[in-house]
């Protein structure tokens, strides 16, 4: 009896020791393990996280890339089901701390969850051209009905853009209005509507930050009428909707960037491939190399024509203003130049990694952090005031004050944050992009590192 138990245990013994070898080949201390895909294909990678129906991967040389679960074999199914890994949005929303800039790295690709774009008509008032439809993060008005199909065509471009730009080392994390619960986005049939609702003249989409909405005809969004239905045409650029979208998930930094950051973040994120709901982040280089022959040389004489990097960088607002409004090549000048200075400082720069240029947007973090806090509670206060309105005795008077009963209290203003010039702010932190260089050294800098691509400055 002795020995039964003593061959059992034996048993048992060796079969935890095999299980721990085979655990062992399959995934290593930092977490690297074959994985493979339906179709056989393996790849050495990290498991970081879940994102809806996506797993985040980190290979090797860390880089980030993203796959949908329902593409790996079975067994990695299993493995994940198994091994659970957060969901990297929640954890950045409640860990409280942000990852440190050697811990960030550029993602690879970037495809978005079929969780974010199963779109719902949720109202319609045929009479009024009024209809509104939801995704995960944003509300769509429409002024007409679109079918299901082209409107989830439609929000995997606005989803793709809030994950890509949430997905950057920016520190960029877009989070919809508390107050409306949907970043907002309104749809025009003609571009005469689009003109009339505030669309400026010679757009085609905007942002309107003090509103807090994203226009755009539907021209602009490759859709045309055929009979009494709208199609989505397959030629269809995207470049407009990505850019003013940018603006809109940068909403809280937009008062504190200079313009050629502003615009070229913007641009950045519309140069990177784009294809079937994925941006292919990892191929910067070459969507940067096609957007400087196809939308930059047009506008000048090659890449020398553009002058000084530390002059446009230092442009003035009232200077930029001019020379936006000097026609359509010098606004492809000035936007093309900032894109390539914000691909610079984020991939050739100094150690290659944007070290310089993420230093600069985390300077501009708590100030953004305390005016968005400042906004919310503001927008708090103001619907608190409005039912304080409501009570017996209260009364507004013609100034804009009011008188109530000794009985009641009425909501506390918050505090204003002690305010920073707008110009400049993110003006004084472009010495953590200098570095210490001199205006010549950095514009040498920034020819060699385009070099460094094969690109002649």
């Amino acid at each position: 009896m002795l020995y039964r138990r003593f061959t059992l245990g034996l048993t048992f013994l060796l079969l935890v020791i095999v299980i721990s070898i085979v655990r062992a080949q399959s995934t290593t201390s930092s977490g690297v393990r074959t994985w493979t895909n339906a179709e056989g294909k393996t790849m050495q990678a990290k498991l970081t996280g879940i994102n809806g129906d996506n797993a985040i991967f980190q290979l090797a040389s860390g880089q980030t890339t993203t796959v949908p679960l329902a593409k790996l074999s079975p067994a990695d199914q299993n493995f994940i089901k198994s091994n659970p890994v957060p969901d990297p949005s929640i954890t950045s929303k409640t860990s409280g701390t942000a990852k440190s800039i050697t811990q960030r790295v550029w993602p690879k690709d970037i495809i978005v969850s079929p969780k974010s774009i199963d779109v719902k008509l949720v109202e319609e008032k045929p009479a009024e051209n009024y209809y509104r439809y939801h995704s995960e993060a944003f509300e769509f008005i429409s002024q007409d009905k679109l079918a299901g199909s082209v409107m989830i065509e439609v929000a995997r471009i606005f989803e793709g853009t809030r994950t890509l730009v949430d997905a950057l080392p920016w520190g960029v994390h877009p989070e919809p209005p508390k107050d409306l619960g949907y970043f907002q986005a309104k749809f025009f049939t003609t571009e005469e509507a689009y003109h009339k609702n505030g669309g400026p003249e010679k757009s085609g989409g905007v942002y309107k930050s003090a509103d807090r909405v994203f226009l755009v005809p539907f021209k602009s969004m490759g859709l045309e009428l055929r009979g009494k239905t709208w199609f989505k045409k397959a030629e269809f650029s995207s470049d407009t909707l990505v850019h003013e979208i940018t603006h809109q998930m940068m909403h809280d930094y937009l008062g504190f960037l200079p313009h050629w950051i502003t615009e070229g973040c913007a641009e950045y994120t519309n140069m990177l491939p784009y294809n079937a709901g994925t941006f292919h982040a990892g191929s910067h280089a070459k969507g940067i190399k096609e957007y400087i022959s196809h939308k930059l040389y047009f506008a000048t004489g090659g890449l020398s024509d553009l002058g000084s990097a530390s002059e446009h960088m230092n442009m003035t607002p009232e200077s930029w203003t001019a020379k936006f409004n000097g026609g359509h090549e010098a606004q492809h000048r000035i936007y093309g130049y900032s894109c390539l200075l914000v691909y610079y400082f984020c991939h050739l720069d100094g150690d290659g990694k944007g070290t310089r240029f993420l230093k600069f947007f985390d300077a501009l973090t708590a100030e953004t952090d305390k005016w968005k806090n400042y906004n919310e509670q503001l927008a708090s206060y103001k619907a608190e005031l409005e039912e304080f309105f409501k009570q017996p005795g209260v009364k507004k008077l013609e100034n804009g004050s009011f008188t109530y009963p000794k009985t009641l209290t009425p909501p506390q203003r918050p505090e204003v944050p002690q305010k920073k010039d707008r110009k400049g702010f993110g003006q004084e932190q472009m010495a953590l992009l200098y570095d210490g260089r001199t205006p010549t050294q950095l514009d040498e800098d920034v020819k060699t590192g385009f070099k460094k691509i094969g690109v002649k400055w």
